[in-house]
């Protein structure tokens, strides 16, 4: 950096930004040096603002992140990764909630509504009818009939409200997604016709009366009135939160993951926000497969490229041509892998490099039981752990565990043994096993029943 000695007013000049070469010396000609000379007063100003932020973000954290998503509201990729934050910091972000969401995120106590400008296809002139409706309405709908009555369906289109209702925004309404789905269409097309008689002055006998709580009554009625499909069950979890991504750009109410995420928690797997701390390391991952690249290389083989997330957050993934080879079946979008790989920085880039994968839920463990008496003799404690060692060879490939099942009835204990006695295939191992007087089975990692 170079130090200011002197200054002198030349007036109002024409101001250039002098570029120079990476390997420029900075000298020109009279002896000048060029230099960007940040001035006091920018840097006091970005200095100023970068306080300010700190101090919002530490002292108001909740506030700050619903700005911080309110302003990236028209990019679901920034949404997407402030939410990430937002978890990371403790901040539960809300599903939209129709009559409770704003046009921006608002903070609620320590959590944070979702705000209507973030829910795709749902334009300003449509946010903007919703909220006065909802007004008119008393602040509050009770149905989707309620809902659709109120609104100008000229401005919020039935692929809005789809949006709306996949969205979750009707959850405390109607939580059963697929009816309101089915019913929308009738709905509609009982409230156009609706507001068609009220034009013509077609109204009933409780509209012609009028007058506070009689009209109130009267409308309730009307509400409950309006058509609706043949009763459906409701999507399943899996389509739900498909459809709920799909529509808002990640999920919300719940992630798919958490369903299995104790379960696996005995395959040892590391969350994707920790790939900080396992750089050259080889790890596991329990993960949900968002994007899959393929392509040839000049050598004719072919490898993939993967878009990962797990509850903690988003990564990426490079499949090599070996690899590829071995588990290019199981690279599809949605689904659930556990992935063994190694994590490796790459231009400042963290990702994973698979070596193996395979579905969770074909993922098998090798129970063994063991009385009380068997568990704490010497000689069946070496033969077991010999048995193991023999089928977990390469510890790389061992990647099915083996749990050990201690006594017996209410008194029985589950004790998973370290990775060095896991085994490479479970069918052998338990073969081995039986015929050594082992009682030993297999059993998969995800009951069929979830």
């Amino acid at each position: 950096m170079v130090k200011i000695l002197s200054r002198k007013s030349l007036g109002i000049q024409s101001v250039y930004d002098i570029g120079v070469e990476k390997d420029h010396n900075f000298l020109l000609a009279n002896g000048l040096v060029a230099s960007n000379c940040f001035n006091k007063s920018h840097s006091t100003a970005y200095a100023y603002i970068t306080y300010q932020t700190a101090y919002l973000k530490a002292n108001y954290p909740v506030e700050y992140m619903a700005a911080l998503l309110t302003a990236s509201s028209d990019s679901q990729e920034k949404v997407e990764k402030y939410r990430e934050n937002c978890q990371k910091m403790g901040i539960n972000v809300l599903p939209p909630d129709i009559n409770r969401s704003h046009k921006d995120f608002t903070p609620c106590g320590e959590q944070i509504l979702f705000g209507l400008s973030a829910v795709k296809g749902l334009g300003e002139k449509a946010i903007e009818n919703i909220i006065q409706a909802r007004k008119e309405a008393g602040g509050k709908f009770t149905s989707l009939a309620d809902f659709c009555s109120h609104i100008d369906l000229q401005i919020v289109k039935k692929n809005a409200i789809e949006t709306l209702i996949l969205g979750g925004a009707f959850d405390k309404i109607q939580p059963n997604r697929n009816q309101l789905m089915h019913d929308l269409e009738l709905v509609i097309n009982w409230a156009q016709k609706r507001a068609r008689e009220k034009e013509s002055g077609q109204m009933n006998l409780f509209d012609i009366m009028g007058g506070g709580s009689l009209e109130k009554n009267s409308q309730d009625t009307s509400f409950e009135q309006a058509p609706s499909a043949s009763p459906v069950e409701d999507f399943s979890l899996k389509e739900k939160l498909e459809k709920e991504k799909a529509t808002l750009g990640f999920y919300v109410s719940e992630h798919p993951l958490k369903a299995v995420q104790k379960t696996t928690q005995i395959l040892s797997p590391i969350n994707l926000n920790e790939f900080e701390q396992k750089v050259k390391k080889r790890v596991s991952a329990v993960v949900i497969v968002n994007a899959v690249k393929r392509i040839t290389t000049k050598q004719g083989k072919s490898m993939a490229f993967l878009g990962i997330e797990d509850i903690s957050g988003q990564a990426e993934a490079v499949v090599f041509a070996d690899a590829y080879e071995k588990i290019q079946k199981y690279l599809i979008e949605d689904s659930h892998l556990i992935l063994w790989g190694k994590v490796d920085r790459r231009e400042d880039k963290l990702q994973l490099i698979v070596e193996d994968a395979e579905p969770i839920e074909t993922i098998k463990m090798v129970m063994v039981r063991l009385s009380l008496q068997e568990a704490t003799d010497l000689i069946t404690q070496q033969n077991l752990k010999v048995i193991l060692q023999e089928q977990s060879a390469d510890k790389n490939q061992a990647k099915v565990p083996v749990i050990g099942i201690i006594g017996s009835g209410q008194h029985r204990q589950f004790v998973r043994f370290g990775q060095n006695y896991w085994v490479q295939n479970e069918y052998r191992a338990v073969d081995v096993l039986i015929k050594a007087g082992f009682s030993a089975y297999t059993e998969p990692l995800i009951p069929t029943s979830s």
